[in-house]
């Protein structure tokens, strides 16, 4: 039985997406960190987990009835932070819809037997990474010199989440799940 990789997540729209991933270029060119290029520019709600393939369909449909059930929120882009000694990120104002729809979203897809719960995962922190694990500590230390005080301010509605599934070398979005339309 093959099983693929998924994550789901929030995107912003097209025109901030590229805007955070010419961040991310940036990143790779002067600091050697490319890792962060193999996504687009996310928030992440659940992070990767396998799934057989032929449960895909079901995990859309999941997908689309929780989203359904959910109402659009504004997601606030303000600075950069970072989780030394490898991850720069920019940094979201108001953590506290992103918290509560996780909460939701993983309640449900456990109670669908798509995930497993895992009691020692560490605390829910959004970010939108634009520089992680191939960091270099040294390169870490000119990065975060370089954008601890740069601005970056950008916002965003949300309505709906994405799923996207590993390719081998990169994710790929495979749908998007509106909020509000119930089927």
């Amino acid at each position: 039985m093959t099983t693929d990789l998924y994550l789901i997540a929030l995107l912003p729209p097209e025109p901030l997406r590229e805007h955070i991933r010419v961040l991310k270029e940036e990143m790779k060119d002067r600091f050697g960190s490319a890792h962060a290029l193999k996504s687009p520019a996310h928030i992440t709600l659940q992070p990767p987990f396998r799934l057989p393939s032929q449960e895909e369909g079901r995990l859309n449909a999941v997908l689309k009835r929780f989203a359904g059930s959910q109402g659009p929120f504004r997601v606030t882009l303000q600075g950069f932070d970072c989780f030394p000694p490898r991850v720069i990120f920019i940094r979201i104002e108001d953590h506290a819809p992103i918290i509560e729809l996780v909460d939701r979203l993983r309640d449900h897809l456990t109670s669908q037997s798509l995930v497993e719960t895992q009691g020692d995962d560490p605390p829910f922190h959004p970010h939108m990474t634009i520089a992680t694990r191939d960091l270099k500590q040294p390169a870490f230390q000119r990065a975060w010199a370089q954008f601890k005080d740069r601005p970056f301010d950008a916002s965003f509605e949300v309505h709906s989440i994405f799923l996207l599934r590993h390719q081998g070398q990169f994710w790929e979005i495979q749908g998007e799940f509106n909020f509000g339309v119930v089927s």
